[in-house]
Formats: structure tokens, sequence, C-alpha cells
């Protein structure tokens, strides 16, 4: 009975001071119910994740909410020295719905209005990394961008000109700037990879491939990464310049595909991609094997 009632007092005293103190509770389970991008922060630390309601972080293997408001991020993409976005604020958010074109020098702790506040939500907004060139597709029209279509600005929103896209085909479901020559731009649309060298003027076909989902210039500006389905997903790197292109091994999916794709700044043999599924990976070796970290929208 004496050993029984000092083990018991031992419990008791532990319980009593883990209250005390405080002790550690496991974070809670981070679901992600959409994924609206891909990027890595500038200093290579952190893969961040837009979503409806915040930014989702994965760093050292662990999953985290990122500091600062949980914005609606529809359209998210980040150069060296600056966030952007475009979708819609949290709520008690002191911004208009939709954003318009915002931008964050804190990497997303506080939000600045670029313009078109209350007018336009940009949900394809490419960026490029390290000229902060900004390119987005405007769905219909707005005080400021009189016509549906892609324009660019230079000057983080002061003037904003519009692209003619002669010689693409079909509407952009994806869209991807180089990262010093901010006059080079990448469409994937239904019929194929477009390359505009010219700010969007004129575009010529470097891939003839269906539904291309997902397209990034690699930072070496030499490499364009892009993602398609035709029956089974697939992932190409091709060097733009020579139209030379390999295919990058995919992990299984299951009636799935790429439909983001992102590259770490400091350690560039890092790639992540996020599917339609909500599925996410990781590659330390350029692609050649997958690390998966979040599994239908449930992380790892």
């Amino acid at each position: 009975m004496t050993r029984h009632k000092t083990l018991l007092d031992g419990l008791l005293l532990a319980c009593a001071l883990a209250l005390l103190l405080g002790s550690p509770t496991p974070a809670a389970p981070l679901t992600l119910h959409h994924i609206h991008g891909l990027s890595y922060s500038p200093d290579g630390t952190r893969l961040l994740i837009p979503m409806h309601h915040g930014l989702a972080i994965y760093s050292g293997s662990q999953w985290s909410k990122a500091p600062g408001p949980e914005h609606d991020y529809m359209g998210f993409a980040v150069t060296r020295e600056f966030f952007y976005s475009s979708g819609h604020p949290a709520p008690g958010a002191p911004l208009k719905n939709p954003f318009g074109l915002i931008k964050s020098k804190d990497q997303g702790q506080t939000w600045e209005s670029l313009g078109l506040a209350g007018e336009a939500d940009f949900h394809l907004l490419a960026t490029s990394y390290h000229t902060n060139t900004v390119y987005v597709f405007n769905p219909s029209p707005n005080s400021r961008l009189p016509q549906p279509g892609l324009y660019y600005t230079t000057d983080d929103g002061k003037h904003w000109r519009a692209v003619k896209q002669a010689g693409s085909v079909g509407s952009p479901a994806s869209l991807a700037v180089h990262p010093t020559q901010d006059k080079v731009v990448a469409l994937g649309t239904r019929s194929g990879v477009y390359l505009s060298q010219d700010y969007g003027a004129h575009f010529q076909r470097l891939a003839d491939v269906p539904q291309v989902l997902a397209v990034c210039f690699a930072l070496d500006g030499q490499h364009l990464w892009f993602s398609s389905f035709a029956g089974k997903p697939s992932l190409t790197r091709m060097q733009w310049q020579t139209g030379q292109a390999e295919a990058v091994e995919l992990p299984s999916m299951d009636q799935d595909t790429v439909m983001y794709m992102a590259q770490n700044p400091v350690n560039m043999q890092e790639w992540a991609i996020a599917t339609y599924k909500r599925d996410v990976y990781v590659s330390t070796d350029h692609g050649q094997t997958w690390k998966q970290v979040a599994k239908q929208g449930e992380t790892l």
C-alpha cells in the first residue's frame, strides 16, 4: 500500500507541475483544404503554400501556419525581396475585397495595396524573381485594365501594359516569368507550352503537348519545367533556348497531375511539386527522387 501511495503521489505531483509550468502539446494537424500556389521563402528555409485561410509552411520536416493575417491568397508569387498576391482579405482585415494587387515587404506579416482594390482578383499571377516584374491574367474589365487578358507591370502597379499574346492558342492555365529577363514569359494552355521574348507581344510554341497545367522557370534562367496530363501525368525539363527536353520522373500518381512547382533559391537541387489532389512532394536531388509530405491535403 505504501509503495502504491508513493507512486500515486509522484504522478499527482508530476501532473501538478505540468499544469503549473505548462507542458508542451503537439501541434494540431494542418490540413491543406486548397492549394493556390507553391513558393520557397527567399532564404530557402520554408516551403510556402497559399490557401483560403493563410499560408501553410513546411520547414525542417514540420508543418505550421505562417504568422500574419489568414487571407484568401488566390494568386501568389515570391521574389528575392517581396511577396505578391491577389485574392480576398481575412475577416476584419483593413483591405478591400478583392485585393487587386498587394505586396508584402515582411514575408506576409503585413500587406500594402498596389491598386485595383475592390476591382480585380488575379488567380493567375507570376513574377520575375530578380526584377519584381509582375504578370497577371485579368479575367474581366476594370478601371485600369480595360479588357480581359494578360498584363504586366514593372513598377508595382503604377503603370500596366497589355500583352498582345499573338501566336498563343487557348486560355492560359499557367504562367511563368524568367527570373532575370522579365521580357521572357511562358504560358501553359490546353494546346501546349508557349514562350515570348518580347513581353508577350508574340508567342511561339515550345512543345506541342496537350493540357499543360504548370510552367516554372528554373532560377538558372536556362530551363523551363512544365507539367501536362494526357491520360497520365508528365513532368518535363527543357532548355528553352535550344528546345532540348528530358522527362523528370514523377512519383506514382493515381489519376493525378502536377499543378504547381517551385525551386529552392538557396539549394537549387531542391524542388517541390503540388498536385491536383493536394499531394505535396519535395525532392533534394533535382527531381530524381521525391519525398511525400502531404497526401490529399493531410500533412505528413
